[in-house]
């Protein structure tokens, strides 16, 4: 009988290349991971790992174990919640992970509102950008994953496999849209602009620019590649609050979302309008069984409320 413990340890084999990386990111000793991989290979009667030197390769029956097991660990987790909630434990276990801005302005609001509503819950929180945030989610390393992604643009999958067609980047996924987030500009205090009711974002074409997430700044490339001119990019951060800071500090412009701008005070610097409209579809992804986790369920509607506050 295969054990959902071996699964687990095969796929932190699989995903990290060695008996001794596996160990460390599960917590466990090195002679721990080869019993345990001893064992699972005892339980299919076939072997799963190829060593050659100090890499570690799966056997083709190894890596049709890997491929079935996020999905057989989702439905375990989903099984025991459920199990759970009908035994009326009224406790649950919910793993979040988020991109910064949502997370200093949606998750806290959410997370206050269940832990009231449903104090036997626990809920942890990892920040990481779309789309590692969904790869995390299909690898079962979190339960539910906030995310983006902007309008009229579908990317495809990022994984390992890759392959997929651009249409199919969350079709396997239950998808809860939370709101769309308007691109704002942002010029420091004396800019010509500072004081405009909307600009359109040609009128940026000769400025410097400060770019945010590696996403954010394809993005920004894409849109004014459409205006007719390619921006300038003298600084990139992936920190919201080191953008509004050039920015105020008059060196450079920047568009940045709604949502990030809602959680710094931004210093020196002033939003304006800009049109036409960008946005960015914010929303809260889960796996199919795990949409039916009480504890899961309970996470998407309080990332909706609070989406709507």
């Amino acid at each position: 009988m295969i054990e959902a413990r071996h699964l687990r340890v095969l796929r932190a084999v699989s995903a990290t290349g060695s008996f001794s990386a596996a160990a460390r990111e599960l917590g466990c000793t090195q002679p721990a991971v080869s019993q345990q991989m001893k064992a699972l290979e005892a339980s299919t009667g076939t072997p799963l790992l190829i060593r050659t030197g100090r890499e570690m390769r799966l056997t083709q029956a190894g890596e049709a174990l890997v491929r079935h097991a996020t999905g057989i660990l989702a439905g375990l987790t989903a099984a025991e919640e459920e199990i759970a909630a009908i035994a009326g434990l009224r406790a649950g276990r919910v793993r979040l992970v988020s991109f910064p801005s949502g997370s200093s302005t949606l998750v806290p609001g959410a997370l206050a509102a269940l832990r009231a509503a449903h104090p036997g819950t626990r809920v942890s929180l990892v920040e990481a950008e779309p789309p590692r945030s969904v790869e995390m989610l299909r690898e079962g390393d979190c339960d539910v994953a906030l995310a983006f992604r902007y309008e009229g643009r579908r990317e495809a999958p990022q994984g390992r496999g890759g392959g997929a067609s651009a249409g199919e980047e969350w079709d396997d996924l239950v998808v809860r849209p939370l709101l769309a987030d308007r691109l704002v500009g942002l010029v420091p205090e004396g800019h010509r602009l500072a004081g405009a009711d909307a600009v359109t974002i040609g009128e940026f074409a000769d400025e410097p620019w400060i770019a945010g997430c590696p996403r954010c700044r394809r993005q920004l490339v894409e849109v004014c590649e459409g205006a007719g001119f390619v921006p300038r990019i003298d600084f990139a951060t992936d920190d919201y609050p080191a953008v509004i800071g050039l920015v105020g500090a008059g060196l450079g412009v920047a568009v940045l979302p709604e949502l990030a701008i809602e959680s710094v005070r931004p210093r020196g610097a002033r939003t304006v309008t800009v049109e036409p409209a960008v946005r960015r579809e914010i929303v809260a992804l889960t796996l199919p069984d795990l949409a039916q986790v009480p504890a899961v369920a309970a996470t998407l509607d309080h990332l909706a409320r609070a989406a709507t506050r």
